[in-house]
């Protein structure tokens, strides 16, 4: 555990790795507070808040009378820091994979030229692809990138590598995003993909990148399947990121 954390929140991801990793499996009970205290060598509060934590997210259920149990898990996605699709699989003990369904050269649309900050009908290159989780349907990613960004691209084996990694190696960083969250319904395509209905209701996360000139390199539309992923923001009292709401 990172000894730079809040107690509470080491215990929190020590507890929640032991779900992910299966050690503690759908319907086993939860250790009681005394035992979990006894084995961390801390007080109840931490213990408390951790667990606390766990139930808020979905992770385990009961309490309150009845025993905490650990409920079937949904991996969760943070908005903290960057992670690409790779890492963050990686990063909950997933085997990430990814299939290029098209990447092309086309003009902006002027929405895409409004995201990007350039001209319409300018070139930019657009890469869809399905996002895969042990070799299961996860996302559908769409990203369009400025031409000056996406041109290293259409060399590049996304069926095999990160659009970051690959863009992180030619000193192209992102370092700030703006995320917006909503849900919508399978297109066509997604759900051909995805192997849903039409229709079908999906976790959308919209994203504009940014590097450190503070260029936009990126506007992404990624669409998850809600059985594959929850999406978590934490703020912090010291720290508070600002909620806003925009009509649809």
């Amino acid at each position: 555990m990172s000894q730079n954390l809040p107690l509470h929140t080491q215990l929190y991801d020590a507890m929640i790795q032991r779900i992910r990793s299966g050690a503690w499996k759908e319907g086993d009970r939860v250790p009681s507070e005394k035992s979990l205290v006894a084995e961390f060598g801390t007080s109840r509060g931490p213990v408390r808040q951790a667990l606390a934590s766990l139930r808020a997210e979905g992770m385990i259920v009961g309490g309150r009378g009845a025993p905490p149990r650990v409920q079937r898990t949904v991996p969760a996605q943070s908005f903290d820091t960057f992670l690409s699709f790779t890492e963050w699989a990686r990063s909950i003990d997933r085997s990430p994979g990814q299939r290029v369904i098209e990447a092309s050269r086309r003009p902006a649309t002027e929405e895409i030229a409004r995201e990007l900050g350039i001209a319409p009908d300018e070139a930019v290159v657009e890469v869809i692809r399905l996002r895969l989780l042990d070799g299961e349907p996860a996302m559908i990613e769409r990203s369009v990138h400025p031409f000056w960004v996406g041109r290293h691209l259409l060399a590049a084996d996304l069926d095999g590598g990160s659009i970051y990694q690959t863009l992180l190696a030619l000193h192209i960083a992102p370092v700030r995003a703006r995320h917006v969250i909503d849900a919508v319904a399978a297109h066509p395509l997604d759900a051909e993909w995805l192997g849903v209905a039409a229709g079908s209701p999906l976790l959308r996360a919209r994203r504009v990148t940014r590097d450190e000139h503070g260029g936009v390199i990126e506007s992404a539309d990624d669409r998850y399947l809600p059985s594959m992923t929850t999406f978590v923001i934490e703020n912090t009292a010291e720290h508070r990121i600002p909620l806003t709401r925009e009509p649809a």
